[in-house]
Formats: C-alpha cells, structure tokens, sequence
C-alpha cells in the first residue's frame, strides 16, 4: 500500500439528531467515546456518497457522541447524514504502545498455529467483558481466539500471528 493513499478506517456511525441547531448523534467504535473528537476532520460516507466534514464541538452524553459539525446549522441538513459511517484516515491514528494494536492494523493479517499450520485470517475482532477476541476465518472454519498473551506468541503487522491454537479447536 502507497504511504501517500489514506486507509479509511471505520469508527461509528450517525445515528440520529438532537435539538433543531444541527447537532448529530454518533455511536462511537472506539475504546473511549470521546476519543473521535481527537480527529478534527472527519470523512462520512454512505455507499457512493462522500463528504468530508470538520467539527465545530462535541462532548459525551451518556454513551454517546453529540457533535456539532462546521457548515450544518439546522435539523435538516443534520437529520440528511443520519446512516453515515464515520471514517479516519489510518495515518492519522496516534503511536501505540509495545504490544499494543490498533483493530484496523489486526485485520486481514493471517493468523499461524505453533505447528506452522495456518488457520485462516483475521475478519474482524469482538469485544467482550474480559478481553478482546479474534475472529479467524480460514480452511477450518471459524475460531475464535482470545487476543491475551496465554493464546498469542506473536504479532507482526507485516508477517501475521502466531498462536498457541490447534486446529480442532
């Protein structure tokens, strides 16, 4: 992938309007609701449709993100990005610590048991109460992994990850 051609990862989606100024509800698909209000520009998109929008201000209400966009003044026009997924260009995520990923970088990599036998690829990752798991789609079906250090040996983003799985399991 060219360093220059942005990754649009998706974070949340619109899912409603408040009050009659503009103001949008957002569902947020991050570890803390507020953490979207670090990125000032914002790409919506709804299957073809493209917008590129900047926030004026937001705040949390309860689990949500409440936040007023440059440009959009009334109910209607806020009412007009309801279904919106919200997306962030990857190259504008912070650093992570060692041993810690980001979701967007885990997906897609392929995931190889201790024996060398390959299990599949990463489709997506759930978060439970206690940890997050991996969803591992491959020859024998899906598996589940829980992402803590006990299953995963390894992580690198370029070559995949090893773990302590088998196969029947």
């Amino acid at each position: 992938m060219s360093e220059n051609k942005p990754q649009w990862v998706a974070m949340g989606y619109i899912k409603g309007v408040f009050g009659v100024k503009g103001w949008l509800k957002a569902a947020v698909s991050t570890e803390y609701t507020d953490s979207l209000l670090d990125y000032p520009v914002w790409r919506l998109r709804k299957e073809h449709d493209i917008l590129n929008v900047e926030i004026a201000t937001g705040k949390v209400v309860g689990d949500e993100l409440h936040v007023k966009l440059e440009g959009i003044d009334d109910r209607d026009q806020a009412f007009a990005l309801r279904g919106y997924t919200i997306e962030i260009d990857r190259a504008d995520f912070g650093d992570t610590e060692d041993d810690e990923y980001y979701w967007a970088d885990l997906v897609g990599l392929t995931v190889t048991n201790r024996d060398g036998v390959v299990l599949g690829a990463v489709s997506k990752l759930m978060e439970t109460g206690a940890h997050d798991v991996l969803v591992v789609d491959g020859d024998y079906g899906q598996k589940l992994i829980p992402f803590v250090a006990h299953y995963i040996d390894a992580v690198d983003t370029a070559q995949g990850i090893i773990v302590d799985w088998g196969t029947d399991y």
